[in-house]
């Protein structure tokens, strides 16, 4: 007989109604891998492909009985923490996901659209640092992001401070910074590296999500870290180039495009 069983990487996240981020974007990815996606929604957002307007965070009660229902009956490989949305919302998921230490968590520290909304304040920073930032496997943060969380300018040095708040290792990323490509640079206590990409002509709608979950769901097969951070980039890349346009805004990857 046939083994249908699949990882599962459970993912918390908001709801974007255009479909390009958020929770579809990491039902897509995880889709993609031949992995189950187990979704938390965190919060609801009014957008479109250019920017976000405003977003309706969760009950924090809600959000509790709807991960306790969904983890005391599926198994979990991995989890993918995005779109936050709210300082309740970020204590919720440290007092769920601290439960589980042997499982990866990737988080994607969301704090602006890529319209330019701020979708994080001061107080959710905090709760980041202290709370979800030592329970991290692989923090995602670009690079205005890994500056924002740590109040430092040089990049290397937010690395070691991301290190230091207790992430096990950090990716950042550089699509949005003025070079001629694409600069990340990946940092744990041993070892750094640094990769670059082909820069693409346009701008993407959920590229961060597409990393983020594409990280969770190698994790999720057991690939080893240095590979599954090198491969979900490539990953990402590809659904970039593959993009397609369904709105006035940025351009939605493609997460399927070996299908193509």
């Amino acid at each position: 007989m046939k083994n249908t069983q699949r990882p599962v990487v459970v993912s918390f996240s908001g709801h974007d109604p255009c479909g390009g981020a958020g929770i579809q974007a990491d039902i897509e990815v995880i889709t993609s891998y031949h992995c189950h996606a187990a979704t938390i929604i965190t919060c609801l957002t009014e957008q479109d492909t250019k920017n976000v307007s405003a977003i309706v965070p969760q009950n924090p009660d809600n959000l509790i009985r709807q991960a306790k229902t969904l983890l005391n009956d599926l198994p979990v490989h991995a989890f993918k923490i995005g779109l936050i949305g709210h300082t309740d919302t970020a204590q919720v998921i440290y007092d769920i996901v601290r439960h589980y230490p042997l499982i990866p968590v990737i988080l994607d520290p969301i704090l602006a659209a890529g319209g330019g909304t701020d979708l994080a304040n001061d107080g959710l920073i905090e709760s980041m640092r202290h709370l979800l930032l030592p329970l991290t496997t692989v923090l995602t943060p670009n690079f205005t992001e890994a500056r924002r969380l740590t109040n430092l300018d040089d990049i290397e040095a937010c690395g070691l401070k991301l290190l230091d708040f207790g992430c096990e290792y950090v990716l950042m990323t550089g699509a949005d910074e003025a070079t001629e490509s694409v600069e990340n640079r990946l940092l744990n206590y041993q070892h750094q590296e640094n990769y670059t990409w082909a820069r693409l002509p346009s701008k993407y709608h959920g590229s961060g999500c597409t990393l983020a979950a594409s990280i969770a769901a190698l994790f999720a097969h057991g690939v080893e870290p240095l590979k599954a951070i090198n491969d979900a980039q490539e990953y990402t890349w590809n659904c970039l180039q593959s993009a397609y346009k369904t709105g006035a805004g940025q351009s939605n990857p493609n997460r399927f495009f070996w299908r193509d």
